[in-house]
């Protein structure tokens, strides 16, 4: 038998994987250049690989996009919510510094008061910038009477607090009560000027300023005297803090010393006020 075909196999096998590896070295290397049937598969898929890779980053940029958009509105929402929150504190607390004087004055007046008060808010009010008749929310059942006499703490130039006159008792009803304050025009109040003792009645309201005359033309009067209730008539409680003479008015044909007076309650402001219980 002949060498060839003794080893015919063998070598064939030997020759497939010589070229093989000659084939693999060819591959494997670095080329510096293209077949011509490479760069114009390449110049071919190119531009389709170049719109499916856009595409696909434009559909993910649209996904991610979505999933923002409801994770901002979502962020969007929370802030509302905290923007509400904290509008409503600031108010709260706007509140509070706007009634600190108010707070306290009321703290000092209920540790020292003889009288006995019941606390009430106001509720309702008639039209007009001046709490000249106003409905609180005590009555009947409260022990709330017509006639009773309304007040507020307020506090003078020198500090002190005062029982400030408020008003009266006009209406009554079970849970409730009508309040005319002595800026209105039908409810006179006779005074005592504290330093002199010189009497007199209020008898009107011009813009929240009250009129009123001296029994006496030739009181010794001025301005900066402190006018309290004197208790005549059995109308008010005594010796409630009205408020300051800001002019005095003496004309040669009036037999009577007119005055001007700044109450010592803001009647532009009334959120709470004090009924004294006989």
């Amino acid at each position: 038998m002949s060498f060839f075909k003794r080893y015919k196999n063998r070598m064939i096998v030997a020759i497939v994987a010589i070229i093989l590896i000659i084939i693999i070295g060819f591959t494997s290397g670095e080329r510096l250049q293209l077949t011509i049937v490479e760069k114009s598969i390449g110049n071919l898929i190119s531009p389709i690989e170049k719109f499916f890779f856009n595409l696909g980053s434009k559909v993910s940029n649209f996904f991610n996009s979505i999933r923002e958009i409801g994770t901002l509105r979502e962020e969007n929402e929370r802030l509302k919510l905290r923007v509400v929150e904290l509008e409503e504190k600031n108010r709260l607390y706007e509140d509070i510094i706007g009634k600190s004087d108010y707070l306290k004055n009321e703290k000092e007046l209920l540790e020292n008061t003889t009288y006995n008060l019941i606390v009430a808010q106001v509720i309702g009010k008639e039209p007009g910038n001046w709490f000249d008749r106003f409905i609180i929310d005590k009555g009947l059942k409260d022990g709330i009477k017509k006639g009773d006499t309304v007040i507020q703490a307020v506090e003078t130039e020198e500090g002190i607090i005062q029982e400030g006159i408020v008003g009266r008792i006009a209406e009554v009803g079970d849970n409730w009560a009508k309040v005319v304050s002595i800026i209105d025009g039908n409810n006179k109040i006779a005074f005592k000027v504290i330093r002199t003792q010189d009497g007199g009645v209020i008898s009107e309201s011009v813009g929240g300023k009250l009129i009123g005359y001296l029994y006496d033309p030739d009181a010794d009067i001025m301005k900066g005297d402190k006018l309290f209730s004197s208790g005549l008539g059995g109308i008010y409680v005594k010796d409630l803090y009205i408020g300051e003479i800001t002019d005095v008015i003496k004309r040669d044909e009036d037999l009577t010393k007119n005055i001007e007076i700044e109450p010592a309650v803001d009647f532009k402001k009334i959120y709470k006020v004090y009924v004294i219980l006989n």
